[in-house]
C-alpha cells in the first residue's frame, strides 16, 4: 500500500504564495510520475501540473505562476505557487503511479487526502 500525504495548503492573499509538498511513503519501487490536481465544488477534479522523470506539464491557467519539482530520494514532489489569485482557491490533491515491486510492470494510481488552497482577493 501507499500513502501519499500533502501539505502546505493555506489561506492567502491575492498576489501572495504557497508551497505545497506531497510525500509517498509504503511499498514502492519506482513512481513513474507524479501530479497535483485541483478541485471546487460542483467542478471536476483538473490536473494543475505533473512531474515524470524527464518532463514536466503545467495547465494554461498556471503557467508561468506554479512550478511543480520533485525529490527522488524523498518520494516527494513540491508544487510552488506564485501570483495566486482568488480563481487558484480550491482542494489540491496530490497523485502518483506507482510501481510497487521490481518483478511486475503495473503501476497502480493513488491519491491524497486533499489540502485546501484558500486566496482571498
Amino acid at each position: 500500500q501507499v500513502q501519499l500525504v500533502e501539505s502546505g495548503g493555506g489561506l492567502v492573499q491575492s498576489g501572495g504564495s504557497l508551497r505545497l509538498s506531497c510525500a509517498a511513503s509504503g511499498t514502492i519501487f519506482s513512481i513513474l510520475n507524479m501530479g497535483w490536481y485541483r478541485q471546487v465544488p460542483g467542478k471536476p477534479r483538473e490536473l494543475v501540473a505533473s512531474i515524470t522523470s524527464d518532463s514536466t506539464n503545467y495547465a494554461d491557467s498556471v503557467k508561468g505562476r506554479f512550478t511543480i519539482s520533485g525529490d527522488n530520494a524523498k518520494n516527494t514532489v513540491y508544487l510552488q505557487m506564485n501570483s495566486l489569485k482568488p480563481d487558484d482557491t480550491a482542494v489540491y490533491y496530490c497523485n502518483a503511479d506507482v510501481r510497487t515491486t521490481s518483478w511486475r510492470t503495473t503501476s497502480f494510481n493513488y491519491w491524497g487526502q486533499g489540502t485546501q488552497v484558500t486566496v482571498s482577493s
